[in-house]
């Protein structure tokens, strides 16, 4: 079934429905993320759910119609904000060099929070799972924020860039910094994010990483 954000209606009844439905909703994610990164996902039971987040079972089931429909939410929602803090990172400007390094300075500070290396730790075939089904949509995520920076380059080298190729061995490397971390510091971790995503386009062209930025 899955989350959903209360019944259509019109006026201020229906609009404070909603924000309520919304606001459980938020509520009992929350709630499930707190357990699942203490206990790991086979620990989430519906009953602690509801005791925690202060909810009646009725509520619950009102939303979710089992565990696995929770989780599954749950997978969604820690996406869906995965692939919205990264567009809002690259709006900031459209100046093409400056987003790309907003976008790494994000790919940075998503690795330095390690929730999601912790989650792998607790719940390691969960957050395998998460992974899986997060990697294809995280690419197109990638290359759309990305398309004003692979359009410059494309300009000043004359060349169509695999864009692709480069966002998904980014998002490889992203995902392989939470299997096997090689533990840098900050600074040393966004110079290397920004090093690799230079040389996979300039390597494959045959230039210096100074042609493109």
């Amino acid at each position: 079934m899955g989350a959903i954000t209360g019944r259509k209606g019109t006026g201020d009844g229906a609009g404070r429905r909603n924000r309520r439905s919304e606001e459980t909703i938020a509520t009992i994610l929350a709630t499930t993320e707190d357990i699942i990164l203490r206990s790991g996902s086979d620990r989430v039971s519906i009953l602690e759910v509801c005791e925690k987040a202060e909810v009646s079972r009725g509520t619950f089931y009102r939303y979710f119609s089992s565990q696995g429909d929770l989780l599954d939410a749950f997978s969604r929602h820690k996406r869906d904000n995965f692939h919205s803090a990264l567009i809002l990172a690259a709006q900031v400007t459209d100046d093409p060099d400056k987003r790309f390094r907003a976008v790494v300075a994000y790919l940075e500070a998503y690795l330095e929070s390690g929730q999601a290396r912790r989650l792998l730790k607790v719940a390691p075939e969960y957050a395998l799972g998460f992974f899986q089904r997060i990697f294809h949509d995280s690419v197109l995520r990638l290359q759309d924020v990305l398309a004003i920076v692979f359009d410059a380059w494309d300009a000043r080298l004359g060349i169509r860039i695999d864009r692709e190729l480069v966002c998904e061995m980014m998002i490889r490397y992203v995902l392989s910094e939470q299997l096997a971390p090689r533990g840098p510091t900050q600074r040393e971790r966004s110079s290397r994010i920004e090093s690799l995503f230079l040389g996979l386009v300039s390597q494959r062209l045959g230039l210096t990483s100074k042609d493109l930025i």
